[in-house]
């Protein structure tokens, strides 16, 4: 079991562990080489510019050669606080802001506790002396002398603790309260302060039934203009693209491939670029890069094309899903929330998510297979959260040395040297945690993906969700009873089962050292490491070295990253938890608690502001789940107490906490069915009103027009133009043109004398190759002359991203 000299190792080597990261980065961030990879959301907004272009002399171009800015390593924080939470939510949306103020309720709840309790019931834990006379029966430690466990059985003492109980309660109720009301009016006027956007008036609609000689575009229009004549304004059908968006991803490389070599020749007009054809272009025939690449895409071209107009004729891969857009956002509001069909099972209506929130692989799941999809995988969770409690009780036999040590006395010459006692139980324990939880939220992505979520923002809160009951389960509940067993397995061995739950009641408030070496690693360490971006630092100079050869590829590489949510959040809830729950049980732990939540609030403010660029914006979907698993909290930590006073046969105290409970869920149900409404559905008052104020300023505002392809699935979007090849030498052009109902197609000419010439009059084998870039939406421009081998390589600016090659 770990002491206060083991707690104090922990400490000072996750403190110079977190002092070595701030060092660190203070030095890296100030470098101009590495400036894309801790300012990238000002790159990607266009408010910065790289500081390597400024600068004239080549050793300034990768290294800052002012002096003065090394010594301010720590002005990374008050500049963090400089923006406020308004300009934060212009900058990087709700869903950041309401993430940040998870940290700093929990500041609120626990800073003032915190002093409550160490003022109160550490004295009182410690005047009881009650371990003094069982250390020969259990395995103890001074700073167990802390907790409840040292008070003394039958003791009128437990008042202390009942009293703080029923504080902290109310103290957390409260601020729960005034943050649930906030947050909800936060979203309602981000909403309403929200320009037209496609999600405000399109809803998603599932299950549309299979009509005999209707089409499903057929049936969705029939069905919504008979049903909502007033209002309905079109729809989107939805197709099965996955084997389609399989081959944009291709093309897409083989066009990073082409505009490389393009470059390379631009720089070295003398020498034509050649490649192998074989694996990796390590073997095989030597060839034109640029006309072997040409070709390539060309092929790829004519193959998408086919394949794109299999997707858009083939009946069998629409599928029974559409995205329906009304003319106001009331109408979109009352089809969300109402039933379409006397059959509850058909015309399933939701408020669609933002488009770039829409996981568009799970649009092509059957309904049918949801409900069975969702079975498995809560099979599979279940097995998973009780197959990780082999490791888990790995970790607390590092934990608990003194215990293995009784049953296996060959390990004391090892376990009984100072350093590496100190260093196995006070810091060993909470790193190995880590590790075992490292992997552990992509699998659980994966799984929710596997369920068939259709949103971003739903599959992270779901994947979240199943963390948070693998934590409970495993790093919680797990901890505490594979720890006490391995603390005190000599006392359940040799004792009567009578005093087994004596023991329990005893052992369970001492884990806290665990979980105190735990929150050192993950919440002091593992959060500098955040700021760090060690990980990323590297990728990126790896790739720019290696695989960058467009700025299209050094955009792409800079990868800003965003606030993982699905790891986050349960992160925190466990952290709530134990603060929670110790609070009344062993009152040490509280200030580890308070000192993650401000560093880490500091720490993620200047990431929201300088780094993250989230995939989507859920207007604070989560902060229920965020509430919920607190009041959850908070009735563990009541259900917990009243099991230790019992095994402290403390029979006239317990009977007081019993109302506690009962006073929680009513507030929780009352916040439930207060606030909870404006995160699932748009309040219909809202909506009109929004809509009378829309008509009064824009009364000939044309809906259609930005509604018809707002949802059209993004390869599409992507690759609106087909690609088109002429020769010069002959007096054919060929255009390659393709128009249906779901798909605009802008019409495009090539002609000889085009404008992006500059090279003259065309000679013989003169080129012009024009082609839509799948994932930047530009357009390159190529030519060739073949006597001159004289190349151009313009680009032309498509939305709002322009790309310049010189």
């Amino acid at each position: 079991m770990a002491t206060l000299q083991d707690i104090g190792v922990s400490a000072l080597f996750n403190l110079f562990g977190a002092f070595l990261f701030l060092i660190a980065f203070a030095v890296l961030r100030i470098q101009p080489i590495n400036d894309r990879v801790y300012f990238p959301k000002w790159y990607l907004t266009g408010e910065r510019n790289s500081p390597r272009r400024s600068d004239r002399t080549l050793v300034g171009k990768f290294v800052n050669l002012n002096y003065k800015t090394y010594f301010t390593f720590l002005n990374w924080m008050p500049q963090a606080m400089k923006m406020s939470e308004s300009e934060i939510i212009r900058h990087a949306g709700l869903d950041s802001a309401i993430f940040l103020r998870i940290y700093t309720l929990g500041l609120k709840i626990f800073a003032p506790v915190m002093v409550l309790a160490l003022v109160v019931l550490v004295p009182v834990n410690v005047s009881s002396g009650t371990l003094f006379f069982l250390k020969k029966e259990l395995v103890v430690s001074n700073i167990d002398k802390l907790s409840i466990s040292n008070v003394q059985p039958k003791s009128s003492k437990f008042f202390f603790h009942i009293g703080v109980e029923y504080i902290f309660t109310f103290w957390a109720c409260f601020m729960l309260y005034r943050e649930y009301n906030n947050v909800a009016i936060m979203r309602l006027q981000y909403l309403a302060s929200q320009r037209r956007r496609p999600e405000q008036f399109t809803v998603v609609v599932r299950n549309v039934p299979d009509m005999p000689g209707h089409s499903v575009p057929d049936t969705v229009d029939q069905f919504f203009k008979t049903n909502h004549p007033e209002h309905y304004l079109c729809h989107q059908a939805v197709y099965n693209a996955n084997t389609y968006a399989k081959l944009v991803k291709q093309r897409a490389k083989l066009q990073r491939w082409f505009d490389y070599y393009v470059l390379k020749h631009q720089r070295n007009p003398h020498k034509m670029p050649t490649c192998r054809t074989g694996f990796l272009g390590l073997w095989g025939k030597m060839v034109d890069s640029i006309e072997y690449y040409k070709q390539q895409i060309k092929e790829f071209d004519h193959n998408m094309s086919l394949e794109r107009q299999k997707v858009l004729k083939d009946s069998k891969l629409m599928l029974p899903v559409a995205f329906v857009s009304f003319d106001s956002r009331w109408g979109a509001a009352v089809c969300a929330q109402t039933q379409q069909s006397k059959n509850p099972t058909l015309w399933l209506t939701s408020s669609a998510p933002e488009p770039r929130d829409i996981y568009w692989q799970n649009l092509a799941i059957p309904f049918i297979s949801l409900t069975i999809r969702k079975l498995v995988i809560g099979v599979s969770v279940f097995a998973l959260v009780f197959f990780y409690m082999i490791p888990i009780a790995f970790v607390q036999s590092l934990a608990n040395l003194e215990g293995l040590e009784r049953v296996a006395p060959f390990l004391r010459p090892v376990t009984r040297l100072d350093f590496i006692k100190s260093f196995l139980q006070g810091f060993l324990p909470g790193l190995a945690l880590k590790i075992f939880l490292w992997i552990l939220p992509s699998v659980l992505l994966i799984m929710s993906k596997i369920e068939g979520y259709i949103a971003l923002s739903t599959l992270e809160r779901r994947a979240a969700a199943k963390y948070y009951y693998f934590m409970l389960v495993n790093v919680f509940l797990g901890s505490i009873i594979a720890g006490t067993a391995f603390e005190q397995l000599h006392s359940f061995l040799h004792q009567s089962p009578t005093q087994i739950p004596r023991t329990i009641g005893v052992s369970i408030p001492m884990k806290a050292t665990f979980f105190i070496t735990y929150i050192m690693v993950d919440g002091w360490a593992g959060i500098a490491g955040e700021i760090l971006r060690l990980k990323p630092l590297v990728i990126f100079h790896l790739k720019n070295m290696f695989l960058v050869k467009t700025e299209e590829d050094r955009v792409r590489a800079m990868d800003p990253g965003f606030v993982d949510f699905k790891e986050t959040i349960p992160s925190l809830q466990l952290y709530f938890l134990l603060g929670i729950v110790y609070t009344a049980v062993t009152p040490i732990l509280l200030p580890f608690i308070c000192i993650f939540f401000a560093f880490a609030y500091f720490v993620y403010r200047h990431q929201i502001i300088n780094v993250y660029n989230q995939q989507y914006e859920s207007c604070g979907a989560f902060w229920p789940h965020v509430h919920g698993r607190i009041i959850a909290s908070l009735l563990i930590s009541q259900l917990l107490l009243m099991g230790l006073l019992a095994s402290k046969k403390a029979a006239d105290s317990t009977p007081l906490l019993i109302i506690l409970p009962i006073l929680t869920l009513s507030f929780h149900k009352y916040c439930k069915h207060r606030f909870e409404p404006a995160f699932r559905q748009y309040p219909l008052e809202e909506a009109m009103a929004k809509d009378k104020l829309e008509k009064e300023t824009e009364p000939e505002l044309n809906m259609k027009a930005d509604l018809a392809d707002a949802y059209l699935h993004p390869i599409f979007h992507s690759f609106e133009k087909e690609v088109e090849l002429s020769s010069s030498s002959s007096s054919e052009k060929e255009t390659h043109q393709e128009e249906t109902p779901e798909v605009r197609v802008d019409k495009h000419e090539t002609q000889s004398s085009s404008p992006v010439t500059e090279l003259g009059t065309p000679t013989h084998h003169h080129y012009v190759y024009n082609s839509t870039s799948p994932s930047s939406h530009y357009t390159s421009a190529y030519e060739q002359s073949s006597s001159q081998y004289e190349y151009q390589y313009n680009t032309h600016q498509y939305e709002e991203h322009e790309y310049r090659y010189n």
